[in-house]
């Protein structure tokens, strides 16, 4: 993880009430950073994928997430939201911690291993009620990192 997720791609108080707003708020802030070449291009990847199935997980845990040839390699950011959002999520509990990633479409092992790897990190019912305490993005890299 510490490869993929800097501190500026750690955003805390996330303001979206809604899955839409959520996924909004971290492509703007993706856009803002210049982490993101296309924003248009990353909602509809990141929108396709959610029509498909949710990315609402268990634990209050969601991965929107995208494939586009608009980006060279992964881009992954965290956010915590301060509100509960219905992610249409698998134990229909509402959503605080978000992972987005977006990689390209002829690049599945990075995305994949990133996943892999967030998901064991936030079974673990200690770091994600750290994180969700969490007032800083380095408080939040030390404790997945920690």
């Amino acid at each position: 993880m510490k490869n993929n997720l800097a501190k500026d791609m750690v955003f805390v108080r996330l303001q979206g009430r809604t899955k839409e707003a959520v996924i909004n708020e971290m492509l703007d802030r993706l856009s803002e950073s210049g982490k993101l070449p296309d924003r248009r291009a990353a909602y509809r990847a990141v929108m396709e994928r959610e029509a498909k199935m949710s990315t609402g997980l268990n634990n209050g845990i969601a991965i929107p997430h995208g494939k586009t040839a608009t980006v060279d390699s992964l881009v992954a950011c965290l956010g915590v939201s301060e509100h509960p959002v219905d992610f249409a999520s698998q134990d229909s509990q509402p959503s605080r911690v978000f992972i987005m990633t977006l990689s390209r479409p002829d690049k599945t092992g990075p995305h994949l291993e990133f996943l892999a790897e967030v998901s064991a990190l936030l079974k673990n019912e200690e770091k994600r009620t750290a994180i969700l305490a969490a007032a800083t993005p380095d408080e939040v890299l030390r404790i997945l990192n920690g």
